[in-house]
């Protein structure tokens, strides 16, 4: 389903590893949303967020604007603004983490999970047959190659990387914060026929009933063979106690 999150991930990892150093840092530009738990936190709390931090982060000097090649993009329109910041984002990120490189070097999971919406609006303002989105499509590849290439070399190759292409994702340019402590929403009817989350109980559980139907399986054949072959005359006490009471009479 889409949009889909990894809070569940992120909390699992939090919990696991609170005594460690887990980097958890999951975040919508779209919705001013950063996700920052752990004792990590302090590396990224100076990470760009709200529309006018990241306005004024590409505009210092070492931005990626001054190393972007921007083509047709420009950098006085807001949707293009907003496209670059997301791509700061990455860099800085990146950046940051290369200066603490004892995060990427401990013994517990790091998650990143980023959410780039800007191209989308690129295409919905200029269409998806402008030279403006074809740029930003090629700036987009170029940067997470980029950006996955530095995660690779700063975990040592221990990193995944998955990209995930979302056609519509409905995320307007106005932004709202939400706090990681928000009241999870109530989940909506599955429109996908998906199957039931099982629960980490669930092998428990089935082995406990599987193990038992067959123990009594079993139990009811060996009752039921050794019932057929019964001598009633010797093997039962009902049969032996009623032939001596007919001997006494």
């Amino acid at each position: 389903a889409v949009p889909f999150s990894l809070d569940s991930v992120a909390n699992a990892i939090h919990t696991l590893f609170s005594e460690e150093t887990p980097v958890v840092l999951q975040l919508a530009p779209s919705e001013e949303r950063v996700y920052m738990v752990g004792k990590a936190n302090a590396v990224f709390e100076d990470l760009s967020v709200t529309l006018r931090q990241l306005r004024n982060r590409l505009f210092q000097d070492n931005s990626i604007l001054s190393s972007l090649p921007l083509n047709s993009l420009s950098r006085n329109n807001e949707v293009d603004l907003l496209f670059l910041s997301e791509l700061q984002v990455l860099h800085d990120i990146a950046s940051l983490l290369s200066r603490h490189k004892h995060l990427a070097k401990d013994h517990s999971p790091d998650l990143y999970s980023l959410e780039l919406s800007g191209l989308e609006e690129v295409g919905k303002r200029y269409g998806e047959d402008s030279q403006q989105f074809k740029d930003a499509s090629q700036i987009l590849v170029d940067s997470l190659q980029k950006f996955a290439d530095e995660m690779f070399n700063l975990y040592g190759g221990n990193a995944v990387v998955e990209v995930v292409a979302v056609k519509e994702f409905n995320s307007p340019l106005s932004r709202k914060t939400r706090s990681i402590l928000q009241a999870s929403q109530p989940k909506k009817e599955n429109p996908y026929n998906l199957a039931y989350p099982y629960n980490y109980d669930y092998s428990v559980i089935f082995n406990i009933v599987l193990w038992m139907m067959i123990g009594l399986a079993l139990a009811v054949i060996v009752i039921s063979y050794n019932l057929w072959n019964m001598d009633p005359g010797y093997d039962s006490i009902i049969y032996r106690m009623t032939n001596q009471k007919i001997r006494m009479d």
